[in-house]
């Protein structure tokens, strides 16, 4: 085919990513040959495509394209998760913009538009990811509410009541007043707010006096239930044993006395109010104190507080706050930070709520977790988050698992008119264990309850591939244990923490070897991407602007795990330009007329250079991905491609202008090509595949695709030729420097004297004189007088320029200024040398390094003084 001039990434995307779906390319199935597994992160099912999707998705690609590249059977599961909460609020916002109130509904007919919902955008993010190159087995996408994945959440929830892991009872909760559902911690984010601290008289009941109480939300006053002072607060003795009255509700609520309470904070005396503090809660239980509730689901008062009955929450503070006020009950009012939870999915502020719910045990589930990355069987990508992890998994606390909504995996819990339960996957098993338990079977009802949605993605590793409810089935047996887990840190406890947990539990086995923690997407002022900032790009968007390719490796070039991305579009166009240098030096290559020749010896000393410099770069991107460093591993390629392979060796084996190419350079060239080809192919698989097919390569089988190529594979290579090399490169530069800075057209030919007792210089002198445009290349064994002199590496030369191309009192000010530099940096490595405690201290190849520098600036002193004097 003829090779355009330019690369159109979208009819490259559009053919190739249809081609590798025709032709079965992501599909996976158990056969002889190594697994590689990753289960993709499900993202929620309401959810578009954004930044950190593109990176995490990328990173999972690059993986698992090198690995079926490597020879492995890679399988890549997608899907996407219900997400109870989200999913339930955009149907409940659908339905209130057609009109229909969710009260108005049964529980069926809400989900049926809830299902309808799912069918219509439930698939969008998954397209999205087609888009970005995604090579999924897409015949096994799973959806979390799938009717095997669901039977396994109930047969878990089951297996877990009879071990004595899940229960049922009254305890605090966060509340979601707009969710109007539990949370567990972990959905609870703490943000710091400004709020007011409200001084509120207390009167001493059968007294004049009253003690002032410190409150933020003196909306709970009338929930007060006691008056708490600490025993050892001598302010506050007179108070023991007293009364005092409730602003407002004119109740009697008793002092009582515990440590618990801070005498430094506010006045030192605290409100007790069991129903809607955590902390008040266990003192109320410590002091057998009655609890009263006066908050509806919704965030309202109750009837139980007798005053402002219906108001929301934040609008009752503020009346209470002026019924106090008029009833001359305020102290004094001040500003105060404090932090206050938030509800992670609606952004609602959390109540803690008293509240029925279903449990589950964590302190003895959580103990196998922390083992497995104590003891390395799973690795944390980077070590860092092993601290917070090991913390969270010491401390754990019980988790609530029911969550007050419709969308989701209804609990396997019946009721009957009795309100005694039972956990049975049937109505009908329900019936025969109240029947076995000798209790009414009659109007037997199931909790109205569904599961936190973390619960079910707690067995995603497992209940893909069905080992749930079949673990003897061969894709579980062959798939799992999965290989690498890609996500944020952000749902470490979330998400990775549960699935480790549910692994062990039903198989002993860890689900992953190793995570890897992406870090956040931001923008140039560091801020997290959102759609509520506007400072988040479309990838989509992205893509058609830049290219997939040249967005994919724009995501990489600075994103090592766990650190931050600062993102910026300009990465993207860094990204567009290497897919377009890759292009155009293809289009070189395509372009060169051929003789039946031998090569010359510069091309075969190239190809011998690049061949070394090849082996030595594949073993430096092996070693970035064996350590999970993917950005390193994509600039190593990164520079192979463009530096060494374009810049260097195609300049070296080129054809004069229009001159034909040795026949057997271009094959040199050609199979060259491909390699790094193969190289570059996960992190940009359409442009690769593109060219992969070009005629220029012979004729392939339909079968024979890139996506499939060998993967290069870390082969010997000598340094001594990549070290030559380097210095001949060296020369070059240093001989186009002087041209530039002199102003001297690169086509006026210089003459060149190099001084070496180290290198044979004969099988390189070709290539200098051309790519340095040498006039005459000589080789001395002492200094030119009148030359300009460099040293490269311990090689010094000399190039000597006509009178007419020197300007002398510049070059003097040039040698100066340098020297000046050179003198003050010698002086500063001297003085580190000098510190004792540096050269004792210091690792013994640091010290060596400082002291190579200093030879080094030495050496170079010596021969801008010698040029110098040669100036006369």
């Amino acid at each position: 085919m003829s090779i355009a001039k330019t690369y159109n990434p979208k009819e490259a995307e559009e053919k190739w990513y249809s081609y590798w779906m025709e032709n079965g390319f992501f599909r996976s199935v158990p056969d002889e040959r190594e697994p590689y597994t990753i289960v993709m992160p499900p993202p929620n099912v309401t959810g578009v495509l954004h930044m950190g999707h593109m990176l995490n998705n990328t990173i999972q690609d690059v993986l698992i394209r090198r690995a079926r590249m490597q020879g492995k059977n890679a399988c890549w599961v997608p899907g996407t998760d219900h997400a109870s909460i989200a999913t339930e609020a955009k149907v409940v916002a659908m339905l209130k913009e057609k009109g229909i109130d969710k009260k108005s509904l049964t529980r069926d007919e809400f989900l049926k538009h809830a299902w309808e919902w799912k069918e219509k955008y439930g698939g969008i993010i998954l397209k999205q990811l087609e888009k970005l190159g995604a090579s999924c087995d897409w015949e096994r996408t799973k959806f979390t509410m799938d009717p095997d994945l669901s039977e396994a959440v109930i047969d878990t929830f089951i297996k877990l009541y009879k071990e004595g892991y899940i229960y049922r009872g009254v305890r605090m909760v966060n509340w979601d007043p707009q969710g109007k559902t539990a949370l567990s911690d972990e959905e609870v984010i703490r943000k710091e707010v400004n709020q007011k601290l409200y001084y509120v008289r207390y009167k001493i009941k059968d007294s004049d006096k009253y003690i002032i109480i410190a409150t933020t939300r003196p909306e709970t006053i009338m929930a007060d239930t006691a008056i708490c002072i600490n025993p050892n607060d001598e302010r506050y003795t007179y108070l023991k044993g007293k009364t005092v009255i409730v602003p407002l509700v004119n109740r009697e609520i008793p002092v009582i006395e515990d440590e618990y309470v801070e005498m430094e904070f506010g006045t030192g005396c605290l409100k007790v109010t069991p129903a809607h503090d955590l902390n008040d809660y266990e003192l109320g239980i410590k002091h057998n104190l009655p609890v009263i509730d006066i908050l509806n689901d919704d965030g309202t008062l109750n009837e139980n507080a007798q005053i402002l009955v219906g108001e929301d929450r934040f609008i009752a503070r503020k009346k209470v706050a002026k019924l106090l006020e008029e009833a001359g009950q305020i102290e004094k009012i001040e500003d105060y930070k404090s932090h206050v939870g938030f509800s992670e999915r609606t952004d609602a502020v959390i109540e803690p709520k008293l509240s029925m719910q279903w449990f589950c045990k964590m302190e003895e589930l959580a103990k196998p977790a922390l083992k497995y990355v104590e003891d390395g069987t799973i690795k944390f990508i980077p070590e860092k988050f092993f601290a917070s992890y090991k913390h969270w998994m010491e401390n754990v606390k019980d988790w609530c698992i029911s969550r007050q909504l419709w969308w989701g995996h209804r609990i396997p819990a019946w009721y009957n008119d009795k309100n005694e339960w039972v956990v049975a996957k049937t109505e009908e098993e329900a019936r025969k264990e109240f029947e076995a338990q000798g209790k009414s079977v009659s109007g037997i009802r199931q909790d109205e309850d569904v599961l936190d949605t973390w619960f079910s993605s707690g067995l995603w590793p497992m209940s893909v591939f069905d080992g749930v409810r079949n673990p003897d089935n061969e894709d579980f047996k062959y798939y799992y244990p999965t290989n690498d887990l890609v996500t944020a840190p952000e749902i470490l406890f979330f998400w990775v923490a549960r699935m480790i947990i549910m692994g062990h539990d039903y198989t002993k086995k860890p689900p992953f070897r190793n995570v890897y923690l992406t870090g956040i997407v931001r923008d140039k002022l560091g801020r997290k991407m959102s759609k509520s900032l506007g400072n988040s790009p479309d990838p989509i968007e992205l893509m058609e602007q830049y290219g997939t390719d040249g967005v994919r490796v724009g995501m990489l070039l600075s994103s090592p795990a766990g650190n931050d991305l600062m993102f910026d579009v300009s990465y993207c166009e860094q990204g567009r330009n290497f897919a377009n240098k890759i292009w155009n030096a293809f289009r070189l290559v395509k372009g060169w007329e051929v003789k039946e020749a031998s090569a010359t010896t510069t091309q075969k000393t190239a190809a011998v250079w690049f061949q070394n410099r090849f082996n030595q770069a594949v073993a430096e991107i092996d070693e970035h991905f064996a350590n999970y460093r993917l950005s390193d591993a994509l600039m190593a390629t990164y520079k192979l491609i463009w530096d060494d392979f374009c810049s260097w060796y195609l300049e070296l084996v080129k054809p004069a202008y229009q001159t034909p190419i040795e026949s057997e350079t271009l094959e040199t060239v050609k199979n060259f090509f491909q390699k790094v080809l193969t190289l570059v192919h996960p992190f940009m698989p359409f442009i690769t595949e593109e060219l992969w097919h070009d005629e220029l390569f012979g004729t392939r089988d339909a079968k024979d695709c890139i996506i499939v190529a060998p993967y290069p594979k870390a082969e010997g290579f000598d340094e001594q030729i990549i070290k030559e090399f380097s210095t001949v490169q060296q020369i070059i530069s240093e001989v186009r420097n002087i041209r530039n800075s002199k102003g001297i057209s690169p086509k006026v030919a210089l003459p060149l004297a190099i001084n070496n007792t180290d290198i044979d210089f004969a099988k390189y002198q070709e290539s200098i004189i051309k790519l340095a445009n040498i006039s005459e290349l000589t080789f001395v064994g002492e200094k030119v007088a009148g030359a300009i002199s460099f040293l490269a590496g311990k090689t010094e030369c000399f190039v000597k320029l006509a009178s007419d191309n020197i300007d002398v009192e510049a070059e003097r000010e040039r040698i100066n200024k340098e020297l000046e530099y050179l003198k003050g940096f010698l002086t500063s490595v001297e003085k580190k040398l000098s510190n004792e405690k540096f050269v004792q201290n210091a690792k013994p190849e640091i010290v060596q390094n400082e002291r190579n520098k200093k030879a080094d600036a030495e050496a170079k002193i010596k021969i801008l003084e010698e040029s110098l004097a040669n100036l006369g």
